[in-house]
């Protein structure tokens, strides 16, 4: 096999925040005078949105609308804008991605709405960092169903074969990515999944800017 294109995913795999997402959640809600949300509610509902243009139908869900005293677009927005300040680079990414762009071409295949998602590129000053961006708030369908990765080998004009996926997730990266024919290297982070069996490599994420490059090598 010969790889000639490298997709990944964005949060927890190449961006984390700076303190736990939990707490922003409550902060960015407490201080637009919304109820309180749960982390767990908040990914349920956000993973039944996975193709929205904005977080609003997520908050729209959890508080909803009528007989709110906050409009569900103003939390989406200050949750927004919180998730964007609190967002940095994993230790060494940058140079990492600049260094395999002139080996690969590099795609980014991020589960989330279109407006959100982009935001945290624009945040990280990462709009250019990639050969082809693809967003599922865009798409018919988020991960782990083939229709993203589809779309992301079409926008790296890439085969599965020749094509390697970067992600945390094991059932949208891991088992998506692996369903759709692609060899799969597994970003493992303190408290996240252990490695998974169906991966084809595995790299903690505080080595993965290091790691990688030879990992691809291997594969």
């Amino acid at each position: 096999m010969t790889i000639t294109a490298i997709g990944f995913d964005l949060d927890y795999t190449l961006a984390v925040p700076d303190r736990d997402r939990s707490q922003i959640l409550s902060d960015a809600v407490e201080a637009v005078g919304a109820p309180p949300i749960s982390r767990e509610a908040y990914l349920e509902a956000h993973r039944e949105n996975l193709t929205a243009e904005t977080r609003r139908p997520i908050f729209e869900a959890l508080i909803g609308e009528e007989g709110s005293t906050v409009p569900a677009g103003r939390v989406a927005r200050a949750y927004r804008d919180a998730v964007n300040e609190a967002l940095v680079p994993v230790a060494g990414v940058e140079p990492m991605l600049a260094a395999l762009r002139d080996r690969y071409r590099l795609g980014l295949l991020t589960n989330g709405p279109r407006v959100a998602q982009r935001g945290k590129l624009s945040s990280l000053g990462w709009e250019d960092a990639f050969d082809e961006v693809v967003v599922t708030g865009e798409l018919a369908a988020g991960k782990p169903d083939a229709v993203a990765f589809e779309a992301l080998l079409d926008a790296l004009e890439a085969t599965p074969d020749e094509t390697v996926y970067v992600g945390d997730e094991v059932a949208a990266d891991v088992l998506g990515a692996s369903a759709a024919g692609m060899a799969v290297v597994q970003v493992l982070a303190p408290g996240g999944p252990g490695p998974d069996h169906r991966a084809d490599a595995h790299v903690p994420r505080e080595e993965l800017a290091i790691s990688l490059p030879a990992i691809v090598d291997s594969l």
